[in-house]
């Protein structure tokens, strides 16, 4: 079964005037994370505003990056939903439209015990055995918590999950996640500000909000580590950190958006309640994002 890797990217959802997601803009977005070297791509998850979103519009958003990306690269799509139901519905159509994988956050908002952890995950995973699932434990959001061992558990029960997207800067954890069945279930990590620790630990990479506006530092940590230049490695991942910590590290995915305009793609605003950044926060994003790009000698514009 295929698997996450490298630079995995964490899409934005571009919208439009009228609040409609577009499908257009995804499109392009695909094409140039891909020209850019990114490894993989994960759509509709939590930098893609997934709650913000009915089904049929992340179907839509779903359909277009796959149709995008042409099978060039893997795109694992978020599928994880406030019901089980649309969950299996999601999962179900990322593997019709010809998707790689899918991503499926815990449950939200209420509290789940390790038992229902488990169901749920039975469940979603018996509703297509043939589909790479990855869980997603983002357990400051979502209010819920995947252990190590009951991670072990659900790869034991249901084969087609092949590993975790860990989005808690959690060292401990992370070590745990990658010894469950042996030390082959995949850990990708969500913790931009690491990735070469990350990779020393033996994280097959990271799935990467930041990378999914500035992909050129984080795609060049990887190159230069996956070809055993660690300094170089190191040196570049200060960068990385430099970008991570200008937009914020996803806490306020306005800046994401609007990095991407900075850069010459209009993926449109925020889904409120959420609201768009200020003119002049803006305009000191801007400021910022010239010095960092002539220091990373990548240009500011994509397009």
């Amino acid at each position: 079964m295929k698997r996450l890797y490298g630079i995995t990217a964490a899409m934005i959802t571009p919208f439009k005037e009228q609040d409609a997601v577009d499908t257009e803009a995804a499109g392009r977005l695909t094409r140039l994370l891909i020209d850019k070297g990114i490894s993989c791509l994960y759509p509709c998850g939590t930098t893609g505003e997934m709650l913000r979103m009915s089904p049929k519009e992340r179907r839509q958003i779903a359909e277009a990056v796959v149709t995008a990306a042409k099978g060039e690269v893997p795109v694992f799509v978020h599928c994880g939903s406030m019901c089980q139901d649309e969950t299996i519905e999601l999962v179900r159509h990322a593997q019709n439209i010809g998707a790689a994988g899918a991503g499926v956050v815990t449950p939200q908002f209420f509290k789940s015990d390790r038992r229902e952890l488990l169901e749920y995950y039975r469940t979603v995973a018996d509703a297509a055995p043939d589909f790479p699932i990855y869980l997603y434990n983002i357990p400051q959001c979502a209010a819920n918590d995947i252990e190590a061992e009951l991670a072990e558990q659900i790869a034991e029960d249901c084969p087609n999950v092949v590993g975790i997207k860990y989005s808690y800067a959690d060292i401990n954890r992370t070590i745990d996640y990658l010894n469950v069945k042996d030390g082959s279930f995949s850990v990708l990590h969500g913790c931009d500000r690491a990735l070469v620790a990350m990779l020393a630990l033996g994280c097959d990479g990271t799935v990467s909000g930041t990378a999914g506006v500035f992909p050129e530092p984080f795609v060049k940590v990887y190159k230069s580590y996956e070809e055993g230049r660690l300094a170089e490695a190191q040196k570049l991942q200060k960068l990385c950190v430099r970008f991570c910590d200008a937009l914020k590290c996803g806490s306020n995915m306005s800046y994401f958006k609007e990095a991407l305009k900075i850069r010459g793609i209009d993926v449109g605003g925020m889904r409120k309640p959420q609201l768009d950044l200020k003119q002049n926060e803006v305009d000191a994003l801007k400021k910022e994002l010239k010095v960092l790009c002539g220091e990373a000698d990548i240009p500011l514009k994509l397009v």
